[in-house]
């Protein structure tokens, strides 16, 4: 029998594991998670660039996880010290290269026998988005659209310098066959800044000399706790 890598509720993530709090209600009207719901959620916080150094508080990003059977919820709240955003994007709200302005993003590797291939899912500050499906094995198309059927929420607080982005994330975009005893891989980022040196921040530090998000064997550990 094998090991189940699901989380029991309301438990603390051990070291570069991130939990996903089962959805205890129905969502709301705009079919996310109410308040009270995201609360139960243990954060994820981070404010360093991606080789875990140049720490900054008045940038720190905490994430949220929330699921159910059908649908991964992504909270992050992200503090700023300048906006930079583009100002057009297809009438959904896609756009292509959002990376090159203010982001909050997240990598997900749903299937373990295939750890070069995962999805990205970025949102902005003014509630532009993209997601890909990126697949970096030899000889591979390298990055294609994932037409995942995300959603997404966002919200500015400019008092706080505070911006809110909720993501409903599909979960059949990412595997056909669900297995919450079964742990997926995870990174977070952001970026920020409206030309280089950018600020570039991770969650498991990727350890590149250059800022590279795509790495992989980086990503850490993301369990499904049971309700």
């Amino acid at each position: 029998m094998g090991v189940s890598l699901s989380a029991p509720p309301h438990i603390s993530p051990p070291p570069g594991a991130a939990v996903a709090a089962a959805l205890a209600h129905p969502p709301d009207r705009e079919e996310f998670p109410a308040a009270q719901d995201w609360e139960q959620a243990e954060p994820i916080v981070f404010c360093a660039d991606w080789q875990g150094q140049n720490a900054d508080a008045q940038r720190e990003t905490q994430v949220r996880l929330l699921w159910t059977p059908a649908t991964l919820f992504v909270q992050f709240r992200a503090r700023y010290r300048e906006l930079t955003v583009f100002p057009d994007a297809s009438a959904d709200g896609r756009r292509d290269h959002l990376w090159d302005r203010d982001v909050a993003e997240v990598f997900l590797q749903a299937e373990p026998g295939q750890p070069l291939r995962y999805a990205e899912f970025e949102v902005s500050p003014n509630g532009f988005w993209i997601d890909l499906a990126i697949n970096r094995e030899p000889a591979a198309e390298q990055l294609r659209n994932l037409h995942s059927g995300l959603a997404r929420r966002v919200r500015l607080d400019e008092e706080q310098k505070l911006w809110t982005a909720e993501l409903s994330i599909p979960i059949r975009s990412l595997t056909p066959r669900f297995d919450p005893d079964a742990g997926w891989r995870v990174n977070f980022f952001r970026v920020e800044g409206p030309s280089e040196p950018r600020f570039y921040s991770s969650w498991q530090p990727t350890g590149t000399p250059k800022p590279n998000f795509h790495v992989p064997q980086a990503f850490g550990k993301l369990l499904f706790a049971r309700p």
